[in-house]
Order: structure tokens, then sequence, then C-alpha cells
């Protein structure tokens, strides 16, 4: 209960907490950042990382002069772009013997389910619309490995996908994260990037709920 808690408190407060350590490590926060969105996006196991959210706040706090919008942008789409083909290939080598051996620990079956159904109806393209989806953004890559998506064909949208997603987060964040307003209601602010994530994701529940019933 005291980690939930915690990470609760490291997500809604992600801007104290990231200038905190921009204050402590300087220019070592762009390797922890790279990190961070390697691994939301590179490994299976670790959907639960900040990801729309932390670009956001990213981006503000080049606002402030805190970080440089010139180096978090290139470093965060490598981190998103590498996270992706590592999924891929951890998918195509070794994803369903991954996936059979630590089911129900980390890798849920409900999770590649509404990956599977989001390659169905947009294709390659997936690789792209997941970008903007918590969770399934950490699983698309792993289903086209499985699935053995031509690569070339993957690294095409991977690259667009992590330079749209990467991109319009940051920029968001360092135009509009330092308006009054939105300073002033920056955990709002948070919550509300967090739970418009979820917004496709929600839709494509109900409507295949409905298809079911």
């Amino acid at each position: 209960m005291e980690l939930l808690t915690a990470f609760i408190d490291l997500v809604l407060h992600l801007d104290v907490h990231l200038m905190a350590l921009v204050q402590q490590q300087g220019p070592l926060v762009y390797g922890i950042l790279f990190l961070i969105i390697f691994a939301e996006t590179g490994l299976v196991f670790a959907p639960f990382l900040p990801g729309d959210s932390l670009l956001f706040v990213a981006g503000a706090l080049c606002g402030l002069d805190a970080l440089d919008i010139n180096w978090l942008i290139p470093v965060l789409v490598l981190a998103a772009f590498s996270g992706d083909n590592t999924n891929y290939w951890i998918g195509r080598l070794i994803g369903m013997r991954l996936f059979h051996r630590a089911k129900g620990r980390f890798l849920k079956r409900e999770h590649l389910e509404k990956t599977h159904a989001f390659y169905k109806k947009h294709g390659g393209k997936t690789v792209i619309v997941a970008r903007f989806m918590p969770i399934i953004r950490t699983f698309a890559p792993f289903v086209a490995g499985i699935g053995a998506m031509r690569y070339r064909l993957f690294v095409f949208y991977s690259a667009l996908g992590s330079i749209a997603w990467i991109s319009s987060l940051t920029l968001a964040g360092y135009f509009f994260g330092n308006i009054p307003f939105v300073k002033h209601n920056l955990t709002l602010i948070i919550l509300a990037v967090i739970l418009t994530s979820f917004i496709p994701a929600l839709i494509g529940f109900v409507r295949h709920h409905m298809q079911r019933r």
C-alpha cells in the first residue's frame, strides 16, 4: 500500500519530483528520462510507467529553462524508437514462450487481445495510433513481433509514431505548461492528460462489449 501511495504521489506531482531530479542530477536527467521512456515502450512488464504525463511535464520544464527542448526531443524520440524495436524483437524471437511462462504475473491475456483487435482494425498504423494509448503502446510492438510483421514496415511506422508522440506532448508542455492557469493547476492537468489518454481504449472496450452482446 505504501508503494502504491508513493507511486500515485509521483505521478500526480511529476513536476515537483522531476524538478528536484533536475536540480540533483543535472544533465544526467536526460539519461534517466531516456531509460523511463525506453522501458515504458520496450519492456512488456513496464506499462505502468508514466508516459504522456511525463512528456508534458518535461516539456513544461523546458519552458522554464530547467531542461533544453533541443536536447529533450531527440533523446526521447531515440528512446521511444529504440524501445519499440527492442520490444518487436522480443516478441518475434521469444514472444509466445515469454507470454506462457510469465502469464498472470506480468503479461495479461486481455492486454494482448486488445492489441490484436487494434491491429485488425488499423493494420500497420496501429504502431502509430498505439503511441497515444497507455498499455497498448507497450504491447503493440510486442504483438507486431509475435505476428512477424514485416520489419521494414514496422520501422517506418515506429519512426513516425515516435516523432509524433514525443514531439506533440513535449511541445504541448513547452508552450502551454507555464501558462498561469495550467501552472497553478498542474496536478489536475496531469490527471486530465492521463484520463484523456485512456479515452480511445475505453471507447474501444465499450464498442467491443456492445458487439459481443
